[in-house]
């Protein structure tokens, strides 16, 4: 089976040095938005090697078992596969997989490599389907309401900026820093295409805003104007 020998390809490739890496860097501790995931030490460039040269020949029940994998590089693997594929074709038969495996992308680095090339673009083209973006932001789930606003880049690149306000006006009392900084993010983005559009917004919800969300988003301000809108004296 192909999904096999991906995972030994993997597994050779693997080190343990980039497993205690891996281990920290997505806060694996108990207590910890990534306890319980397991990392062999798998770098991403080699993950891409690895997606590349099956994407073209897995099918998607074999993925099954990739993105079902307890392994965190092995479903990063799938969804980069994933990602491969819908921009070739299928596309209403991806989104269907990804969405019927959501529960198995369950961490930021997940999320944000495939949300914005499946669930943003499917969601763009496909305006009857909108409506589940705006639920996902309302989920219980972390990364389903992550998910819901990293969709929205595809949006963005496309200079379409209504559905990552509204996205953000709902998230905005999240209590998740991994929200607070994905809004910021998507915020930031919108302001490097409309920025008197983010000023606004942010302006009129300043009083709400995590503060993590209000520096991402003001990145690409200057100096002086930063610290204008970090004092809220705008």
């Amino acid at each position: 089976m192909l999904a096999n020998k991906i995972i030994n390809e993997l597994k050779i490739l693997a080190t343990e040095e980039r497993k205690k890496t891996n281990e920290w860097f997505f806060k694996t501790e108990k207590g910890s938005y990534g306890y319980g995931d397991i990392f062999i030490g798998v770098t991403v460039p080699d993950i891409r090697k690895i997606s590349k040269k099956f994407s073209s020949i897995i099918s998607l029940s074999e993925t099954t078992k990739l993105i079902q994998s307890p392994i965190h590089e092995v479903r990063l693997c799938a969804l980069i596969i994933l990602v491969n594929q819908y921009k070739k074709d299928n596309r209403d038969e991806i989104f269907d997989f990804y969405i019927q495996n959501i529960s198995y992308i369950n961490n930021w680095d997940l999320v944000d490599t495939s949300a914005p090339y499946i669930t943003g673009d499917y969601f763009y083209r496909n305006t009857k389907k909108r409506n589940m973006m705006f639920e996902f932001s309302k989920s219980e789930s972390l990364w389903i309401r992550r998910i819901s606003i990293i969709s929205t880049f595809y949006f963005i690149r496309n200079n379409e900026f209504s559905e990552t306000l509204e996205i953000a006006k709902t998230l905005i009392n999240d209590e998740q820093d991994l929200i607070h900084k994905a809004v910021g993010w998507m915020l930031r983005e919108v302001y490097k295409r409309d920025e008197e559009l983010v000023k606004t917004f942010l302006r009129s919800n300043y009083d709400q805003l995590p503060r993590v969300m209000l520096r991402y988003a003001i990145e690409k301000m200057d100096k002086v104007e930063r610290i204008q809108y970090l004092k809220g004296s705008f």
